[in-house]
């Protein structure tokens, strides 16, 4: 499970996913697919979640790894290669960026 903490020595990768309204249950069974079966699994996977707007145009997966080498390693894999072609024909765009945490409130 996700823990956001400042202190935290781990990877932070969120990526978005933009798609039509008419795809985004497509999509989201793809990436349930891929956490539940590859993705968590992973040699440093932490935790994740997905997350989809209320037009369904949009999704956002928070996912974090002990180490950028982890993440790295799991999307260079030919298996997730092979799932993100298929990702990929369903939506327009999606960017995986790493982050730090910067301050946590709440």
């Amino acid at each position: 499970m996700p823990k956001i903490s400042k202190d935290a020595d781990i990877q932070t990768v969120i990526t978005t996913f933009e798609m039509t309204p008419g795809t985004c249950e497509d999509l989201l069974e793809a990436l349930t697919d891929a956490y539940a079966n590859f993705i968590s699994k992973q040699p440093g996977f932490i935790g994740a979640g997905l997350h989809v707007n209320d037009a369904q145009t949009r999704i956002a997966n928070y996912s974090q790894w002990e180490r950028r080498e982890d993440f790295q390693a799991m999307l260079r894999s030919e298996e997730m290669r092979a799932r993100n072609r298929k990702i990929h024909e369903m939506c327009r765009s999606f960017e995986p960026v790493m982050y730090d945490v910067a301050e946590c409130f709440g």
